[in-house]
């Protein structure tokens, strides 16, 4: 609607997980890398966690695209955990296998049990990740999963178990010892700061075929205090002030119509003292 007025290809602010507007702060370089290096040696488990619209879901959608390059992994993106055990048996060796099976979970973990060896016999890599993994409900569920890490030889883990998840999370695994110990690899994904949230702006306006400035200075430093430089909040705003500023016929997104964009989408501002 707006992008031709701003000279857009297309809209630059969209909350999709698409890999080309993907900004790799260095928490999202490290969070990535994190994530490849548990399932390329073999790690066992490894789980990510951050605040709502950190950026997870994009990291996540960005292993599973390198996966699909790479003809070695066969995996399973689990996006509504909310299962019953059995129901998610049934979803991992659906997405494996492609095909629906039933029997009792003892039967369904055989036919799991099969698909992950013979993947292993023909040289494939199984990785099972879990997106929103803090809305499980159920201790069984968790309990489950940890199981699955016993598909395993004596010298390597037959899968590699990702778990994605808000911060919520934490204490759901704390609660599961036998669990927590096995994750060996960690990491916490926080906000963008001043800085990387300009960078943040200024490459998803470029990646649309921006070729102007758009947004002012004094405007993106108050998008981050707005935001709290989490992607899903800038988005919103920067979304929404280059609209009303198509409507206004801005000339440049200012500082004035961003605190108007935030408040009509009743956001708090908080005021940072780091400015790196």
């Amino acid at each position: 609607m707006y992008e031709k007025y701003w000279g857009l290809a297309e809209k630059p602010f969209e909350n999709t997980p698409n890999p080309r507007f993907m900004y790799y702060s260095k928490k999202h370089e490290e969070a990535l890398m994190r994530l490849l290096y548990a399932i390329k040696e073999e790690k066992g488990a490894t789980m990510l966690t951050g605040e709502y619209g950190s950026g997870k879901t994009a990291l996540s959608r960005i292993v599973i695209d390198e996966l699909i390059k790479d003809k070695i992994y066969e995996a399973a993106l689990i996006t509504h955990p909310q299962l019953t055990p059995v129901e998610f048996i049934q979803e991992i060796i659906y997405q494996l296998k492609n095909e629906h099976a039933v029997g009792s979970k003892p039967q369904l973990l055989h036919i799991m049990h099969d698909i992950i060896y013979k993947n292993h016999t023909e040289g494939k890599k199984t990785v099972i990740l879990i997106d929103e993994a803090q809305i499980i409900k159920s201790r069984g569920t968790f309990e489950e999963i940890r199981l699955f890490l016993n598909f395993q030889l004596n010298d390597k883990f037959l899968i590699t178990l990702i778990l994605i998840g808000q911060p919520e999370l934490l204490p759901k695994i704390r609660s599961i010892p036998q669990l927590q110990q096995r994750l060996g690899v960690k990491y916490h994904l926080t906000g963008l700061n001043n800085s990387e949230t300009a960078e943040y702006i200024r490459h998803r306006l470029s990646v649309a075929g921006a070729k102007t400035e758009i947004f002012t200075e004094e405007a993106i430093r108050t998008i981050y205090e707005y935001s709290k430089g989490l992607p899903r909040n800038i988005n919103n705003i920067c979304d929404m002030s280059l609209l009303i500023g198509f409507g206004q016929e801005a000339k440049i997104i200012d500082k004035g119509l961003v605190e108007r964009v935030a408040t009509d989408l009743s956001m708090e501002r908080s005021f940072y003292a780091e400015n790196v």
